[in-house]
């Protein structure tokens, strides 16, 4: 779209006047990312999200209007009574040896050996599948990750990745596909 002159202060009307951007592309013929970027280039003021928008909407309608005459004639709470200082530490008096020795902590009780765990089985080891040759088909034979997973290994046709047989079902013209599905 070029815009004229005149498309330009239709897009400055509608979007003073609060339209969305929806609306201004409907009315212009235009789509409304035409209109997000023109009004991006004209420095246009920005719109408030209407997610935002409502979210902030909501949240005021949930709080109680309250003047600030109210809040200044509303009781303040009591102060908390004052805390006592913490009592001060007695001084270390030094026991007899024969007490001290003679009060001992009792033993300790003999922990029991954790419960062996099971075994865990290790993950399966995964080889690259190597082919034997550039020269053979690659066409998958059974199912991946399983010991029977093998590549076919018959000579490519020329310029092919499969065998004559697998390029057979590989590639299949478009048409013998509907007549198939008839």
């Amino acid at each position: 779209m070029e815009w004229t002159a005149e498309a330009i202060e239709t897009l400055q009307a509608l979007w003073a006047e609060g339209h969305s951007t929806a609306e201004i592309g409907r009315r212009m013929g235009i789509s409304k990312n035409a209109v997000v970027g023109k009004a991006h280039r004209l420095n246009l003021s920005a719109r408030p999200s209407p997610i935002r928008r409502e979210e902030a909407g909501e949240a005021r309608a949930a709080e109680p209007a309250v003047s600030r005459a109210a809040v200044a004639e509303a009781p303040r709470p009591a102060a908390p009574p004052p805390v006592a200082p913490p009592p001060a530490p007695r001084p270390a008096v030094a026991a007899p040896a024969a007490t001290v020795s003679a009060v001992s902590a009792p033993p300790p009780a003999p922990r029991s050996a954790p419960a062996p765990r099971a075994p865990v089985a290790a993950p399966p080891v995964v080889r690259p599948f190597q082919r034997s040759g550039a020269r053979t088909c690659c066409w998958p034979i059974g199912e991946p990750g399983t010991p029977e997973f093998r590549f076919c290994t018959a000579e490519a046709v020329s310029g092919r990745p499969y065998c004559a047989e697998h390029a057979s079902i590989a590639y299949v013209k478009a048409r013998d596909r509907r007549e198939d599905a008839a």
